[in-house]
């Protein structure tokens, strides 16, 4: 049996995920798939959410994909429209979902 952190379970690795917003379509495709962790901004583009709701609008920002939310937010980078969302684990800073991802 693996051991896990405090950031990790079973199952899942810890993971941050980031936005490049210069390549952000706007489309909505990641808040309809992880509205926990994603939303538009009145500028029309998409931001991460921390884990207090609120939207970190810096270039850059990275959360943490709270656990449960793992699938939801790889798909959407997976089909995200403008390439943008970046799925990256803690452990290594590997990407796991997104545009620079080995796939």
């Amino acid at each position: 049996m693996r051991s896990t952190s405090g950031d990790e379970t079973a199952t899942e690795p810890a993971v941050e995920v980031w936005i490049d917003q210069s390549l952000c379509t706007g489309d909505g495709l990641c808040v309809q798939e992880a509205r926990d962790v994603f939303e538009l901004d009145l500028d029309g583009l998409a931001y991460v959410k921390g884990p207090d709701g609120e939207l970190r609008t810096e270039p850059g920002a990275r959360v943490r994909v709270p656990g449960g939310c793992l699938a939801e937010v790889v798909d959407s980078a997976r089909r995200c429209p403008g390439a943008c969302i970046h799925v990256v684990r803690v452990a290594d800073g590997v990407e796991i979902a997104g545009p620079d991802a080995a796939d």
